[in-house]
Order: structure tokens, then sequence, then C-alpha cells
């Protein structure tokens, strides 16, 4: 049996630097580099609310189209 050396070591090299830079970069996101803070949650005063339901056009298609 002879041991024959791999014809296409570029393509191998290749793919373990990809799995690799993918590894990283799962890895960088975990840990969260680059996180920025998260904007605040816009909130809505009961007293700015004018109405709790409006049925707008979307709304009165979806019970359009869900009628059994």
């Amino acid at each position: 049996m002879t041991d024959k050396k791999p014809e296409n070591l570029k393509r191998r090299g290749f793919l373990l630097a990809a799995g690799v830079g993918g590894a990283g970069a799962v890895a960088a996101v975990a840990v969260g580099i680059g996180k920025e803070k998260a904007p605040p949650v816009a909130t809505v005063k009961p007293e700015d609310k004018v109405g709790s339901y409006e049925e707008t056009r979307h709304v009165s298609n979806y019970y359009r189209t869900a009628r059994v």
C-alpha cells in the first residue's frame, strides 16, 4: 500500500480556514464583541392613547379571510 499525498491541498486548507473562521465568528457573537446597547422601548402613556382598538384595512381584511 503506498501513501499518496492529496492533490488538492489548497481546497482542504480553505475548508479548514472557513471552519475555524466560522467558529471564531460564533464565539465573537456569543461574547458580544461590538455589542451596542439596545435603544429604549417607546411606551405609550394611557392619556396619550385615544382608542384601544382601531379596525384598519388589514384587520378587516383578516376578518374577511378568516370567516368559516
